[in-house]
């Protein structure tokens, strides 16, 4: 009696009010379980017609019975008295409303620039710390002026030389799958043009065709693809690196038309193979999968 004077609440009421939430769950369980079983058990259609009649009526009748005696035991229960502490629960009332006070996504957006300046920065900081020269302006102005001046030099070389070193243009063949033509700048590639296997890749004089576009839409596409994987691959710092990623990105297309899409497993997607290779698996995708 204690309990009910000092929290408000009619403990043994509460406890038969569960036991009734228990028996109303059991009436409702059996009216969906005579709905599913139907009309059964008689040879004839009007024996089974009275029959299930009958038993849903019953079925209803004990969920009205049951809904009946909780409302009755609800009333029974109380109410909390209102001097019993909530302690911290009682601050869930002051709550910010989501929409007008939108801190989680303001929280969510700062923390993803924090993420994306910390990586540009470390990037920044490791081109910076490759540079070998470490005097100021003041300091080389001083010294441009102490050190003697050097001479002029003339340096002869075949202009033919010069033009194979500053443009080169290379033809990589991959299987009998594609030939691709890779036109660079000194050591930086600067475009890349994607053919059949079958189709020629030499102009009239001879030269390699550096303009001319694939007859093959699906080789079209791969062009596409591989003007975005230049642009992906840029570390002005290491030509090398670079070379060797983009080349080793390109050798992925030799299972042009054997891999299928890592996403909807399927091989041809509106009459074309995947041609999507992802920068760092490698992993093959139809051009509207990879979204």
């Amino acid at each position: 009696m204690a309990d009910v004077l000092s929290v408000g609440v009619n403990l043994e009421a509460f406890s038969q009010a569960i036991s009734a939430i228990q028996a109303l769950r059991s009436s409702v369980s059996r009216v969906f379980d005579c709905l599913k079983d139907g009309m059964r058990n008689k040879e004839t259609l009007e024996g089974r017609e009275k029959a299930f009649i009958a038993h849903f009526q019953d079925n209803l009748h004990s969920v009205n019975r049951d809904l009946n005696e909780l409302e009755r035991l609800s009333n029974l229960v109380g109410k909390p008295s209102e001097n019993h502490p909530l302690h911290n629960s009682g601050l869930l009332s002051l709550d910010p409303v989501q929409d007008k006070t939108p801190l989680y996504s303001q929280l969510l957006q700062a923390y993803k620039w924090s993420n994306k300046l910390q990586y540009h920065a470390g990037l920044a900081s490791g081109l910076l710390n490759q540079q070998s020269l470490k005097r100021s302006a003041n300091q080389m102005g001083v010294s441009a002026k102490r050190r003697p001046k050097a001479q002029p030099t003339t340096l002869v070389l075949p202009p033919q030389y010069v033009d194979d070193v500053i443009s080169p243009m290379l033809l990589v063949t991959l299987g009998k799958v594609l030939k691709v033509i890779v036109v660079m700048r000194s050591l930086f590639i600067d475009r890349t043009i994607v053919k059949g296997y079958n189709e020629s890749v030499y102009t009239e004089d001879g030269k390699l065709d550096i303009w001319s576009k694939s007859n093959y839409q699906v080789f079209q596409k791969v062009t596409d693809h591989a003007t975005t994987a230049l642009l992906h691959y840029q570390l002005p710092q290491m030509p090398d690196v670079v070379v060797r990623s983009f080349m080793t990105w390109l050798r992925s297309y030799i299972k042009l038309f054997q891999a299928p899409c890592q996403r909807c497993g399927k091989f041809l997607q509106d009459g074309l193979p995947p041609t999507w290779r992802d920068f760092r698996t490698l992993e093959a995708f139809h051009d509207t999968c990879r979204q």
